[in-house]
């Protein structure tokens, strides 16, 4: 199935239901709605980004914070690399980017 599903573009005619605490849905209704959304649309927005990237939308487990950063660091590296095979003298040396954040190319 190569088309793309778009949650904001298709028909909304299903109901999902879900046991939570009174108390954790109350704080994250709060939080949605300090970004203007409610819970369904939250709940919406984690589904279509889970639809986008096939599969989990955020990483989980023990150690994300510094998985997050691992990925981070090797897509600038990436575009670092493209940067300076392209010739763009607006880029800086991967070696200074990595001397910056303290990672061993």
């Amino acid at each position: 199935m190569n088309e793309r599903l778009s949650i904001t573009e298709l028909p909304k005619t299903s109901t999902f239901q879900m046991r939570i605490n009174p108390e954790i849905k109350a704080k994250a209704e709060s939080i949605f709605s300090n970004c203007g959304l409610t819970l369904t649309d939250a709940v919406n927005i984690f589904i279509q980004q889970s639809i986008n990237v096939g599969g989990m939308p955020l990483i989980v487990t023990e150690n994300s914070k510094n998985l997050l950063m691992e990925q981070a660091v090797a897509v600038l590296m990436s575009e670092l690399k493209n940067g300076e095979s392209n010739n763009e003298s607006d880029f800086f040396s991967i070696d200074d980017v990595a001397k910056e954040f303290g990672v061993q190319i």
